[in-house]
């Protein structure tokens, strides 16, 4: 059995793939980690199993040595440090080489940003595909918005252009409306968007009730950057807020998932604060315009209602001048039924009483008397029957002229 020495076995490696990889080639795989060393860009590649999620197949260290980069970056611009970073699909070009000290690398010579931005593009139609089957994708949309927007959460960078453009614009609005904003900070671009956007829409959700809406604001960049909101977790977790979402993101030509899983997307910050200021000066139209037509209706009924007053006003004299020239003549009626009734009670009960007064006199002692007729007295009462007199006693006979006095006797 043959044995090599380590430099002997790392010579043969390098002669051997120095022998079958003499030109560059394209490889693709994910970034897993970047770094960037005085100038230079060391990367770590990964391709990911299909067996097992999220398990590595193959890995293998790369770099892109600082005058290559440099050369890369004046070609591409900003679309080159959005293609390698953590994370990225690519496609670069490399040349393999082996050292015998310090092992396998490869070379980036070139990187092929399409290839990127076509993967990010598949990654956008299958997140929208899964959110379209799994009925998210109009689930924020169907929510009610309020018709007024004051008590706002906003989701954004603590030092984004777009927040402060958003929030002086809804200071300084002229028609004097009142805003709650409260910032729920996150990364709006890089790695560690997906992570902290979704703990900022879980603290959000956990104090729906204190806002009316949401809002994400971002300012201006490169389409790449806003791949974050393209990933299936985050469009997932927005879709299911319970606010309604709006967006300013601050893209005129692209539309982000996010943006389709949102109650609203504007085109950028400003717009956004512009639509909510808009919408609540529709409402206080409406509130003025309410106002105007209440007013309107109020004075058409109180008009109605001073006419109806004003007729029932003169009706009413009218009615009461009526009855009281009926009530006058009842009363002059009544007067002259009074005192007719009164002078024929009077001749009634005058001819009554000089009926009376004849029967009187008629039967009044003197009367009888003077027919020649005698009263009969005992002790100054009338003696009516023989049987009230007894022997002895003192009896007065009274006539018509004079009286006289007399005992009674036995017989």
């Amino acid at each position: 059995m043959t044995t090599y020495s380590l430099l002997e076995l790392n010579t043969f490696l390098r002669q051997a793939i120095a022998l079958n990889f003499p030109e560059p080639l394209w490889v693709t795989a994910e970034i897993a980690q970047v770094s960037e060393v005085r100038g230079h860009l060391f990367l770590e590649l990964v391709q990911k199993s299909d067996a097992s999620e999220g398990a590595i197949a193959a890995q293998m260290s790369a770099v892109l040595w600082q005058p290559q980069y440099r050369q890369l970056s004046r070609r591409a611009g900003e679309r080159l440090a959005n293609v390698l970073c953590e994370g990225r699909e690519v496609c670069l070009e490399v040349r393999v080489d082996f050292h015998e000290r310090y092992g396998l690398k490869l070379f980036v010579l070139n990187v092929d940003s399409a290839y990127t931005i076509g993967r990010l593009a598949l990654q956008r139609q299958h997140a929208l595909k899964v959110l379209r089957e799994e009925g998210l994708l109009m689930r924020n949309r169907s929510l009610p918005l309020p018709q007024v927007l004051q008590r706002i959460a906003v989701i954004s960078s603590e030092g984004a252009v777009g927040l402060q453009d958003f929030q002086e614009h809804l200071r300084q609005n002229p028609f004097g409306f009142a805003f709650y904003c409260q910032l729920f900070p996150t990364a709006v671009q890089g790695d560690s968007l997906e992570k902290e956007f979704l703990q900022a829409l879980e603290r959000v959700a956990a104090q729906a009730e204190d806002f009316d809406c949401a809002v994400v604001l971002r300012g201006g960049g490169a389409r790449l950057d806003l791949s974050g909101f393209d990933t299936l977790a985050v469009c997932r977790a927005a879709a299911q807020l319970p606010l309604p979402l709006l967006t300013g993101i601050g893209h005129e030509t692209d539309e982000t998932v996010l943006d389709q899983v949102a109650y609203a997307a504007l085109k950028t910050p400003t717009a956004l604060a512009d639509f909510i200021l808009q919408r609540n000066l529709f409402f206080e139209g409406d509130l003025l315009e309410l106002g105007a037509a209440v007013r309107t209706h109020t004075q058409h009924h109180l008009r109605q209602h001073y006419l109806a007053l004003t007729h029932s006003e003169a009706a009413a004299q009218w009615a009461a001048r009526a009855r009281l020239r009926g009530a006058r003549q009842q009363v002059s009626a009544a007067a002259e039924a009074v005192f007719a009734l009164a002078q024929q009670t009077t001749r009634s009960a005058s001819e009554r009483l000089q009926r009376a007064e004849a029967l009187c006199s008629a039967l009044h002692p003197e009367a009888t008397l003077r027919r020649g007729f005698s009263l009969t007295l005992k002790d100054g009462r009338v003696v009516t029957s023989v049987k009230a007199v007894q022997p002895g006693d003192i009896l007065q006979t009274r006539l018509q002229d004079g009286t006289f006095c007399m005992r009674a006797s036995d017989s």
